[in-house]
């Protein structure tokens, strides 16, 4: 099997884009040069937690509206702002005062904390309550696009940042037409404004 630059390039996730004289030169696009970190786990998520060989320590628990979770033995344990894998870390770790070695998992079975808000000037104005990474043009999508008095060119997202909200200006013209604009991932509790 013959094997081409473009073909390894595509299945690393690049798009290719011509350049003069017929070569290429491999750029990410904007959807992939977004970093996405590994979602974390919030209130009303569903977990399956398992406990090799201990059947009273492995169950399917929601995740309560203050980011905690009830284990026998453990009692409460904070899993809202965690990663799977370090949920699953903290949870070995208590457990090893009960047990020697202890194997656990944790699996986001159902995810219920990604919400965003799409207000303004939008057929659907709503809070959707995604289950992955969602772009915003995806979530404009969901909202069944503007209506006839959108500012286009002047959407805002209004993200949390720890007591303070960060404004992020986005103009879906530039996106449509190709331009430098990215079409980036929304993060939960993101609302994004059409004026």
């Amino acid at each position: 099997m013959r094997v081409t630059m473009c073909g390894i390039a595509l299945v690393l996730g690049l798009v290719l884009a011509p350049i003069a004289h017929g070569q290429v030169a491999a750029t990410m696009s904007g959807l992939e040069s977004a970093s996405l970190e590994e979602f974390r786990i919030g209130p009303e998520d569903t977990l399956q937690i398992s406990v090799w060989k201990n059947e009273a320590m492995s169950k399917t628990i929601p995740v309560r509206p203050d980011g905690m979770i009830s284990l026998p033995l453990l009692n409460e344990v904070k899993a809202a702002g965690l990663t799977p894998s370090e949920l699953r870390q903290v949870i070995a770790t208590r457990l090893a005062e009960y047990m020697p070695t202890p194997e656990v998992s944790v699996i986001l079975t159902d995810v219920r904390s990604f919400k965003v808000s799409v207000i303004g000037e939008v057929r659907r104005p709503a809070r959707y309550e995604l289950k992955s990474w969602t772009t915003i043009l995806d979530v404009l999508a969901l909202a069944g696009g503007f209506t006839d008095f959108a500012a286009r060119n002047r959407i805002v997202v209004l993200r949390p940042n720890g007591k303070t909200i960060k404004s992020i200006q986005f103009n879906y013209n530039k996106v449509a037409t190709g331009g430098e604009q990215e079409n980036f991932y929304l993060r939960p509790g993101d609302i994004v404004l059409v004026p």
